[in-house]
């Protein structure tokens, strides 16, 4: 990473700071408590010159697109692509499966275009309610969160995984806590005592 990066980054919650390389979960229950998350986040990335990288799932991209007008509105944001939403069908479910080597490929190219390109920092979050579909694939999903803590200190940025609680079972739950290094719940966020390391985490998976 740079010798420039920052040791702290605004998660855009108010009070909660976040280390570049993090990657974390956000929990929350329905629509209204995901956009007071996601919104924030990608505001404050816009408001800071990051890359954002938004996929969602429930949400059409101008949904969120709405949401952030009056900040799109300030700056040449769209044009130069500091703002990129996606939906999960071409992103995670693309060609109508999940494959993790795909999305981290995606990830990369996504990420390390835009640092190529003068970004110093980018920001991506991901809703992962597609994981509920029943696309194949799918049950990759933890397999996937888990080899995402080999790519982050690829690059200065930080990965923000929505998880919604009235939609996924207390058993993904559980193996999600185990594959992020910090939780943001309740507007807080804490140090994950249930995280693994990859390859402590994929032993169990074989």
């Amino acid at each position: 990473m740079p010798d420039s990066m920052p040791t702290s980054v605004a998660l855009g919650v108010p009070g909660v700071q976040v280390t570049p390389g993090d990657h974390l979960c956000a929990f929350y229950r329905g629509p209204a408590g995901r956009d007071e998350i996601l919104i924030p986040y990608l505001r404050e990335g816009l408001q800071t010159g990051d890359k954002c990288i938004c996929v969602v799932d429930a949400n059409d991209p101008e949904v969120v697109l709405a949401a952030l007008a009056a900040d799109l509105d300030r700056g040449p944001s769209l044009s130069s692509r500091q703002l990129d939403v996606q939906r999960s069908s071409d992103t995670y479910l693309r060609e109508g499966r999940f494959s993790m080597d795909v999305m981290l490929d995606f990830w990369g190219d996504a990420v390390g275009g835009a640092l190529a390109h003068g970004v110093s920092f980018s920001r991506a979050v991901g809703e992962m309610t597609w994981s509920l579909s029943q696309m194949p694939g799918v049950d990759e999903l933890v397999e996937y969160e888990s080899r995402l803590n080999r790519f982050l200190p690829r690059y200065p940025q930080v990965v923000l995984c929505l998880y919604d609680l009235d939609r996924f079972s207390g058993g993904i739950l559980l193996h999600v806590l185990k594959t992020h290094p910090k939780v943001l719940v309740g507007g807080m966020l804490v140090t994950n005592p249930y995280y693994l390391e990859p390859d402590e985490f994929l032993a169990t998976r074989q």
